[in-house]
């Protein structure tokens, strides 16, 4: 997580700060993490996928194209996660429509 925390941190304007949304995956709380000073972390709360859009594309992948499937091996595991996301990328209207959420915008 430091790698990626250097990396946008180098993205982000002289003067400017980021603020990054993040879910509570252990490696984005562990102690051992150097977070830049032009970076705050802004940790989602617990069971609240509705904040992190993110977690709808999964879900559409595991629907539409991973779920009650049955793999063969480990390269068949990957295989058939590089195709469905590549497919998914290659539709940005799709992930568009699948990050939206309707309730955001009656506030």
């Amino acid at each position: 997580m430091n790698a990626p925390l250097a990396e946008i941190s180098l993205t982000v304007e002289p003067g400017a700060h980021a603020v990054l949304m993040l879910d509570g995956a252990g490696w984005h709380i562990a102690s051992e993490l150097a977070v830049p000073d032009n970076i705050t972390l802004l940790p989602l709360p617990p069971r609240a996928p509705e904040l992190n859009p993110v977690e709808n594309v999964w879900q559409f992948l595991r629907d539409n194209r991973l779920g009650n499937r049955v793999f063969v091996s480990h390269e068949d595991v990957l295989d058939r996660c590089c195709k469905a996301w590549n497919r998914l990328i290659d539709q940005p209207w799709k992930i568009m429509s699948i990050g939206l959420c309707d309730w955001a915008y009656r506030l």
